[in-house]
């Protein structure tokens, strides 16, 4: 059914999550992967613009060297997780290729999986509040109503607020 999956990663927890379930998906349908990392200062932990003030305490030469070594070093770990999933995928044998791109992850991901021509994309959902959606947006969402070709949200998974540890669990009867 499905013969070219985008797969979005980030530098979220979810990263695993989103990537098990796109190369099960890939293997039950002998799909190829692309996984796609977009650059973007929305992202976590992404480096920070550096702020120019009247105060000059360091040249602004510097700031603005240091901030562009931050992103070069940001730059080359979504690489690495590239290269990570795809060696992941690849020793499933599941023909993959990655690409990272710099731009607004939304209108990226739906702009390359057009010119791709993608069957599916999959990304990762995080459970945020419908306020906070407002303010900061969220990439599934607008992957979702603007894609070309279906999508595959994967919601995060949460941990059951009633489980005990064995440790405290009684053992009365």
């Amino acid at each position: 059914m499905f013969k070219k999956i985008i797969v979005a990663l980030d530098r979220s927890h979810m990263n695993k999550q989103v990537f098990e379930e796109a190369l099960d998906l890939a293997m039950r349908n002998n799909a190829k992967l692309m996984l796609l990392h977009v650059l973007s200062s929305e992202e976590e932990n992404s480096p920070l613009m550096p702020i120019y003030s009247s105060l000059n305490y360091y040249p602004e030469l510097t700031r603005t060297e240091l901030y562009q070594k931050e992103w070069d070093e940001f730059r080359e770990e979504g690489i690495k997780i590239l290269q990570y999933y795809t060696n992941l995928a690849t020793t499933n044998n599941v023909e993959t290729e990655f690409t990272q791109t710099l731009g607004s992850p939304g209108r990226n991901i739906c702009e390359f999986a057009r010119n791709w021509n993608a069957d599916l994309i999959i990304v990762g959902r995080r459970s945020r509040s419908r306020i906070a959606e407002v303010f900061l947006g969220s990439v599934s969402n607008y992957v979702l109503h603007h894609a070309h070709c279906s999508v595959l949200i994967i919601e995060e998974k949460k941990e059951s607020l009633t489980a005990t540890s064995p440790e405290t669990q009684s053992n009365s009867v």
